[in-house]
């Protein structure tokens, strides 16, 4: 029998062959008994595109996805919770709601479908689908939250104001408080100011504030027209300081909307209408202010604003998301 010659790529015989073994434990021949190597199969086929040590070109489909989906679903849940439909059509709020909630479990059942896929394959491929149900979570979470409190800080009272009354040159001398049920915005005559001393407080955790707005020095019949507010009197003493109180320029009024503390500021008002001994046949709770009418429009404004800046700001935010778990991903080596 022949010597075993010798050279680098294994030893080798004329009936047998001894080849150094590949990365992998699997050897194979060619024509000419020389030992190659031949790619590890799993079942049958060859190995998945995203094993580590193989990498390929990242698809942009599945990233630009991982944007889009995620920030449509914001942006579009902020718009119904913080603008009109909230609050002409509240069942259709809640019900596009309840379908955004939908669309997120459904993209939850389809990433746990390839979760499963996932820890069943010995490779650990990974998938964008977990990534984007995770994300549209938080997004919907997020827009939820965010929506609700815009509108309630803003758009709620500005929708209000809007469906009620502007009056302008109301003088508390002359109108009386059953004559101006609709009013939304006042905006009181010239010489119009808040009577300190006739202020009072009713305490109820909170100091529930009122002080009459009067014509100059003139007495009234009856005072129906008050400026209100929350802890900014002591409650027993005439000392009102609420907004705008001693501010010259402020002569207009804005309309109280909150049913909850409607009822302790008239109290408040039979507190006065007992200690003052005057009377207040139908009063009228508005904060005080200046130039009131801009004050509306800027609720307004300050919502559509922190709706576009909301919906600028989490489309950066998802864009550094992705990113940033696209370079994971690769440093892995899976893409």
């Amino acid at each position: 029998m022949a010597s075993p010659s010798f050279d680098n790529q294994g030893f080798y015989g004329q009936q047998g062959q001894y080849a150094t073994p590949s990365p992998y434990g699997a050897v194979a021949y060619d024509a000419g008994g020389f030992a190659v190597q031949k790619p590890m199969t799993m079942g049958g086929e060859s190995k998945g595109t995203f094993l580590r040590g193989r990498r390929r070109r990242m698809n942009i489909q599945p990233m630009f996805l991982c944007i889009l989906l995620p920030w449509a679903t914001f942006s579009m849940l902020f718009a119904v919770l913080s603008f009109q439909v909230h609050y002409e059509a509240p069942v259709l709020c809640m019900s596009l709601v309840a379908a955004g909630l939908v669309v997120v479990v459904l993209a939850g059942v389809l990433a746990c479908s390839a979760s499963g896929r996932w820890f069943a394959n010995a490779e650990h491929e990974p998938t964008w689908l977990i990534f984007i149900f995770l994300s549209m979570l938080v997004a919907f979470l997020s827009a939820y939250v965010l929506g609700n409190a815009n509108y309630g800080a803003n758009m709620q009272k500005y929708y209000n104001m809007r469906n009620l009354n502007n009056y302008t040159g109301v003088s508390p001398a002359r109108m009386r408080g059953q004559q101006l049920m609709d009013a939304g915005v006042i905006e009181f005559a010239a010489g119009t100011k808040l009577d300190i001393s006739k202020s009072s407080g009713f305490k109820n955790n909170n100091v529930y504030c009122v002080a009459p707005i009067t014509f100059r020095d003139v007495p009234l019949a009856t005072y129906d027209f008050w400026a209100v507010g929350t802890n900014c009197c002591s409650g027993n003493q005439a000392n009102f300081h609420c907004k705008h109180f001693n501010n010259p320029h402020a002569n207009g009024g804005l309309r109280l909307m909150s049913d909850g503390d409607r009822a302790f500021y008239r109290l408040a008002v039979q507190q006065a209408e007992a200690t003052y001994n005057i009377k207040a046949i139908h009063p009228l709770f508005f904060e005080w202010a200046l130039e009131p009418a801009e004050a509306v429009e800027g609720w307004r404004q300050t919502g559509r604003s922190e709706y576009f800046v909301s919906v600028l700001s989490y489309l950066v935010f998802q864009t550094f998301l992705v990113v940033v778990s696209a370079l994971a991903f690769a440093k892995m080596g899976f893409n």
